[in-house]
């Protein structure tokens, strides 16, 4: 494994790097999976969101807005751009769904011989382009207290023109 695996379920799922504890899944509730593999020192990273049984009306609007982020992004994204600018794709579609203040870590980071490392997809990356051959993650998520949170996870290649999505798990 390339680092921890993370499974958090109802309202332990708005903390982003949660670790396991005693709290057994419950029906209804969102479930974040977050694993990665290494294999001959290189390692990947990727997020899903689930539900146990049936998704009511606000998981299904919490995904569908983390989930519309994600694809903004991905369609935007290109060499050349600072990590800031592929950041507010996702970003500025969260604020305007009115949850931009549960959004609070960064688009995305590089992957390689480290599961974090350089170039960031970050609000903070304004002086940081992303290269040819980047490979980073794209992970927006919305993290609710008390409720849980969403977070959906690819790995992306940025090419000249755009990306090429590495992870093709279903969402």
């Amino acid at each position: 494994l390339a680092f921890e695996t993370i499974v958090a379920s109802g309202p332990n799922a708005a903390l982003p790097h949660y670790h396991a504890g005693p709290r057994p899944v419950q029906e209804g509730e969102p479930i974040t999976i977050d694993w990665g593999a290494e294999i001959d020192g290189y390692r990947s990273d990727l997020t899903r969101t689930i539900v146990l049984g049936q998704a009511d009306a606000k998981f299904r609007e919490v995904y569908d807005i983390v989930l519309k982020a994600q694809l903004t992004a991905i369609n935007n994204i290109k060499a050349g751009i600072t990590g800031k600018e592929a950041d507010a794709f996702a970003r500025d579609v969260i604020t305007a769904a009115g949850y931009g203040e549960y959004f609070g870590h960064s688009l995305g980071h590089g992957v390689g011989l480290a599961t974090h490392e350089g170039p960031r997809a970050s609000f903070m990356a304004d002086d940081e382009r992303l290269p040819i051959g980047a490979l980073i993650t794209v992970e927006p998520g919305i993290y609710l207290p008390g409720w849980g949170g969403v977070r959906i996870e690819d790995m992306i290649v940025v090419t000249e023109n755009g990306v090429e999505v590495l992870s093709h798990l279903p969402k």
